[in-house]
């Protein structure tokens, strides 16, 4: 496709104006119950900006890992998709988890089904298994060690060098990890069906637009875009870049979501969505399942909650605490 042909408006968030937010009926319901339930609301970084206002914390993979591990509600109410409120189960096997939509998936999981990876590791016994976090239960259970894309950089580098690894089940993010880490991996053939959809053609249009703006990118996009991008890193690390950047005008690749955070937290600064040959900004079409009223809904219900069988809980929980502690 020839940049001529991208022809939308570029979708560009200027500086915020200093104010209190105004809850809306509805998010006052869900803070009511919140409190009745003692509950902790938990929102992934791309989640819509009406549920990132209610959330006690929001964040990455990494940092709602942290905070589920270490929470003393008796409710979690993961605002996300189905395999991170897996991740707050696993680690909680005796307190409710609760998504607002339980058919909130993730391509990503779905790349890798757990019983692809058996067969292949019972053809391949002495493979290391480095699973990103986007996966599911079972396969976090057959794998050696998980990482987010935060901390996949200094996971990798912790894996003993004599081991052949295996990473599953981004190939994008493992593609970026061995170039990092200089270690030689084997890559699951999967991809983020949003983030794959940023090239290089779109960035370098918004780019001659606005030849000040620094681009920052997330790892799951391919490696043209990385290597176009000023910055390569997971979404609580462009937080950080953003604010102790000199720069006032950032270029966004990943989820839109990203930048309601980056707004609340760098008011003063002007962020652009990272586009697409086809359009302006990128949604994740499972993200976006997850509504205020469903978030209602299942505080008022607790319901649909997270079950998973014990023995694979237990077999998932020794990788995932491994990346814990190799994180501190």
């Amino acid at each position: 496709m020839r940049m001529t042909e991208l022809n939308y408006e570029p979708m560009v968030f200027p500086p915020l104006e200093s104010g209190t937010i105004e809850f809306s009926e509805i998010q006052k319901e869900i803070l009511q119950l919140k409190k009745e339930r003692n509950a902790i609301i938990l929102a992934h970084n791309y989640q819509i900006h009406e549920i990132q206002e209610v959330a006690d914390y929001v964040g990455d993979s990494l940092g709602l890992a942290y905070k589920a591990e270490k929470t003393d509600a008796d409710v979690i109410v993961f605002c996300g998709v189905h395999f991170m409120a897996e991740t707050a189960k696993i680690v909680n096997p005796n307190k409710t988890v609760i998504l607002p939509d339980l058919e909130a998936g993730c391509s990503l999981s779905d790349a890798c089904p757990e019983e692809q990876l058996k067969a292949y590791k019972e053809a391949n016994p002495d493979l290391y298994v480095v699973a990103y976090i986007n996966c599911s239960a079972g396969v976090k259970a057959l794998s050696d060690v998980i990482c987010t894309s935060g901390n996949a950089k200094k996971i990798v580098e912790r894996v003993p060098k004599g081991k052949e690894i295996l990473f599953v089940p981004d190939q994008n993010l493992g593609q970026w990890v061995s170039q990092q880490t200089g270690r030689e991996m084997q890559l699951w053939p999967g991809s983020c069906y949003a983030h794959v959809l940023f090239t290089f053609q779109a960035l370098k249009k918004i780019k001659d637009q606005f030849p000040e703006a620094l681009i920052v990118a997330h790892p799951e996009c391919v490696k043209t875009v990385r290597d176009f991008a000023n910055e390569v890193c997971s979404t609580e690390k462009m937080v950080h870049f953003c604010q102790k950047s000199s720069a006032d005008t950032f270029i966004i690749v990943t989820e839109t979501g990203m930048i309601h955070r980056l707004q609340r937290e760098i008011p003063h600064k002007t962020f652009i969505a990272g586009p697409t040959n086809t359009c302006a900004c990128n949604d994740c079409r499972f993200m976006k399942m997850n509504t205020t009223e469903k978030l209602r809904d299942c505080l008022r219900d607790l319901s649909p909650a997270i079950e998973i069988p014990e023995p694979i809980r237990e077999e998932a929980y020794a990788p995932l605490k491994r990346m814990l502690e190799w994180s501190q």
